[in-house]
């Protein structure tokens, strides 16, 4: 098991839950009977054929540092991870949300692979959801959307239900199961041994990384630095309690800011959550002096790159949400700045080395569980935003068609807030996830992501 991989593992407690989710939802096929979604539960659990992935359990103590390698279960009970809940009434997506928030809140088995599915009916408007959790050890953002990808269609007459968990169709061999070793019992082994080895030649080339790091930052006077956010009211320790809200929007109308600003797509999404945390903070009275700065992933995977086997491959950009500033535009000027400084350090690194360097930022994380750090301590950053891109198409499943994919990620201690956002086919999907008690009234976060954006609109229009 990769390092990257094990910490998300040796992190976890009932107050620190560590898997990733997504909430998809989808609109039945016009031929769809009344026990369309009841056939489509009790197919999937048919569909016994489970990916190497979804069989992974750790190996070992489960409660302890020795979480460094993956064993196969291969008496899976998918009855256990895959399963039907129905929304009480009146089946509003509040209700959903409701849902949601309460099953993310859960931890996953440690003796069982660590995922579950849950399909959920009884939405009044007749669509279903879909609410699928999987430990970070397991897979990133990034891996879960493209996962998600295969198991959909852009055929809506297609009616070969495809599950997460069914291996992918390949031309060769399967690759053998992690913990297993090949026909002649050494292939694993030497494959350990190489990741080892280039894992120390690789390891030589961090000490020039870290330099230009410093170079770069004492050269640009970086603004963003690891303990230079304002202490907030996100940053408190937080409960394993959940709560979850999420909401579209068309992509279009964040295309025009960002054309018309010269910024990125991910710029505008940062302005965006900047204007809505200003404006929350400041309802509650609690908007620092100085502005909050966000943690901002970026993944590290090449386009062609396979993620069957999943993993994780991120690095950390620390950028400033200018909260202080009360112009949009200004705003976002400062957060377009901020962004670009940060991946002109990360520019010619190896995967290693920007993981490494991202590894600064977050190594204050570790520190948090200590009873007392988070109260007298100054955070590192306020939050995390992410940003996955996801499918530009529309996509079905057993001729459903997916109206929505909304990402539901972890909140930490003192990172009492989470925003990951996801495009697909034309629209900018967000989701909210927070700590339950430390993140009052979450869903006015989706009015106030309303005006941030009608905000940036005024401020693109020429006078």
């Amino acid at each position: 098991m990769p390092v990257t991989d094990s910490m998300f593992l040796l992190a976890e407690s009932r107050e620190h839950p560590m898997h990733v989710g997504g909430l998809q939802l989808f609109q039945p096929p016009a031929d769809a009977g009344p026990d369309y979604i009841s056939d489509l539960y009790h197919r999937l659990l048919k569909t016994d054929e489970v990916r190497p992935l979804f069989r992974r359990r750790p190996r070992g103590p489960v409660s302890s540092i020795g979480q460094w390698a993956w064993a196969n279960d291969d008496d899976l009970d998918l009855e256990y991870h895959v399963r039907l809940s129905a929304l009480p009434r009146p089946g509003r997506v509040r209700e959903l949300l409701e849902l949601t928030s309460r099953l993310h809140g859960s931890l996953l088995d440690r003796h069982r692979p660590l995922w579950e599915f849950h399909v959920i009916e009884g939405l009044a408007d007749g669509r279903f959801a879909t609410y699928n959790k999987i430990h970070h050890a397991l897979l990133d953002g990034v891996s879960a959307l493209r996962l998600l990808d295969t198991t959909l269609s852009t055929d809506p007459d297609a009616r070969d239900l495809r599950a997460p968990w069914s291996p992918v169709q390949r031309l060769g061999p399967e690759p053998a199961r992690p913990g297993r070793s090949g026909a002649n019992g050494t292939r694993a082994p030497l494959r350990a041994l190489r990741s080892v080895a280039g894992a120390v030649g690789n390891a030589a080339s961090l000490a020039p990384a870290f330099a230009k790091v410093a170079n770069q930052v004492r050269r640009e006077q970086v603004g963003a630095l690891p303990f230079q956010a304002p202490r907030s009211m996100l940053n408190v320790p937080i409960t394993g309690a959940r709560r979850f809200a999420a909401q579209a929007y068309p992509i279009d109308r964040v295309t025009a800011i960002r054309r018309a600003h010269g910024a990125t797509l991910n710029d505008v999404v940062l302005a965006m959550c900047s204007g809505a945390l200003r404006q929350y903070l400041l309802d509650l009275g609690a908007l620092p002096d100085r502005p909050l700065v966000a943690a901002v992933p970026v993944s590290l995977r090449g386009a062609h790159r396979g993620d069957a086997d999943g993993g994780n491959a991120v690095g950390m950009i620390l950028c400033t949400l200018a909260t202080d500033l009360a112009d949009p535009a200004a705003r976002l000027a400062a957060i377009r700045a901020c962004m670009q400084r940060g991946k002109r350090i990360y520019a010619g690194m190896t995967p290693l080395q920007v993981t490494a360097v991202s590894a600064l930022a977050l190594a204050p994380m570790a520190l948090s569980p200590i009873p007392g750090v988070v109260r007298v301590g100054r955070p590192p950053f306020n939050l995390i935003i992410s940003n996955v891109p996801g499918p530009r198409r529309p996509l079905y499943w057993n001729g459903a068609r997916l109206q929505g994919v909304y990402p539901v990620s972890i909140p930490y201690e003192g990172l009492a807030l989470n925003i990951t956002v996801t495009t697909y086919d034309g629209s900018l999907d967000f989701g909210l996830t927070g700590c339950r008690r430390s993140v009052p009234s979450l869903q006015r976060m989706l009015g106030h992501l309303d005006t941030a954006l009608a905000d940036l609109e005024k401020a693109t229009v020429p006078a």
